[in-house]
């Protein structure tokens, strides 16, 4: 008989080296920008590759942990992970590149379903909240993989070496970490998308998680050009790490915020410092102003999507696999939206005006929140 604690453990295990994975990927993309001579716009469409995987991979995810226990496609989608992460090292084209992208997008979507579903399970055997502490460990993974990027770029180590170190380590977690994922975790009820009117509970939370999604899939792809071609550094690593330090702060802090806030007030403190951080940033874009602009918006956008997830979770219309995966398609829609949208921005002004749309989205959590909760309140009293 396998622990709670164990289980979380190695499910923090897997957020861990998922967010190791990402970042690897993401904090070479000005390395592949300059491999390949893009510029922002030619990027910009590069980077669609990985919102379009992304929906392909949604319904297959979503009837995967319906039809199945979530471990197996857990486990499967990390391997192929790792596979496709190799392929994006060694791409000799263009072509190549866009398939090796669209692949580890594909296999993050099946994963990312998988792991979540996971956590919303394993919630009900904890009476304190846990979940916000998963997504920290995805970005503690993150600036570990941060780190290990910036000291093999000071090496200048080549990208499919890079590349292949990690992919060996994901596939080693994943082969000894898959005996103590949960079993037993498919729901019998929910699992069949309704096709009706959208349900106003998961619509609302949906705009929110687009609208957060379009500031970290930004944040997560274009930082890293920010740091290189705005504030003009060297180890163009620094904005993404200082970005992704906070956030993974905000999400192990998120538990105890809400339990003392609440979500309603933690989602318009998450807004105000998206808003702050991003105006610094544009409007003083030297090194230091900038660093404490991407932390603000690291510390902002933290919280959003895992509060988003563990609401879907509750809703009376599907089971929890069925409602984040739903949620995910409004996340890999602002995925979708977002990067592209930076480099059409810069290439027709500057990076510097691109960024504003990451304050604008910021913005308009604080009305979309207000909405989700005076409805959920009237949901509440219709049950009492």
């Amino acid at each position: 008989m396998i622990s709670k604690s164990k289980h979380r453990f190695f499910l923090s295990l897997f957020f861990f080296i998922s967010g190791f994975s990402f970042a690897t990927w993401a904090s070479r993309i000005p390395t592949i920008k300059t491999t390949f001579d893009f510029n922002e716009a030619e990027l910009g469409t590069i980077l669609l590759a990985m919102p379009v995987g992304s929906l392909i991979g949604l319904p297959i995810s979503g009837w995967l942990v319906s039809r199945y226990n979530s471990r197996v496609p857990l486990a499967v989608g990390y391997g192929l992970n790792a596979f496709s992460l190799a392929l994006i090292g060694f791409a000799p084209n263009t072509l190549s590149l866009i398939i090796a992208i669209a692949l580890f997008a594909f296999t993050t979507r099946i994963f990312n379903i998988s792991v979540n579903t996971q956590t919303l399970t394993l919630q009900k055997q904890f009476e304190k909240k846990i979940i916000g502490s998963f997504h920290g460990y995805w970005s503690i993974g993150g600036i570990a993989g941060i780190l290990l990027s910036t000291f093999l770029l000071s090496l200048n180590v080549s990208l499919h070496v890079h590349f292949s170190i990690v992919a060996v380590i994901m596939l080693l977690v994943t082969l000894y970490s898959y005996q103590f994922l949960l079993k037993g975790d498919r729901s019998e009820t929910g699992n069949k998308l309704i096709l009706s009117k959208p349900d106003p509970y998961i619509f609302y939370l949906g705009i929110v998680v687009f609208l957060c999604a379009i500031c970290e899939g930004g944040m997560f792809d274009w930082s890293g050009i920010y740091f290189q071609e705005v504030i003009k550094v060297e180890i163009f690593t620094y904005g993404y790490l200082i970005f992704m330090t906070f956030m993974a702060a905000s999400r192990f802090l998120s538990d105890l915020i809400i339990g003392r806030f609440g979500m309603p007030k933690t989602y318009v403190m998450s807004a105000i410092c998206i808003i702050s951080g991003i105006s610094l940033a544009v409007t003083m874009p030297n090194f230091w102003t900038a660093m404490v602009g991407f932390s603000m918006v690291g510390f902002g956008t933290a919280s959003v999507i895992p509060m988003s997830y563990a609401l879907a979770g509750a809703s009376q219309k599907y089971s929890p696999g069925m409602a984040i995966s739903i949620i995910a398609t409004y996340s890999i829609t602002g995925m979708l939206f977002g990067p592209p949208l930076i480099g059409y921005l810069a290439h027709a002004f500057n990076l510097r005006v691109s960024f504003i749309v990451f304050g604008i989205c910021g913005l308009m959590l604080v009305p979309i929140t207000r909405l989700f909760f005076n409805l959920q309140i009237q949901v509440q009293k219709q049950n009492v």
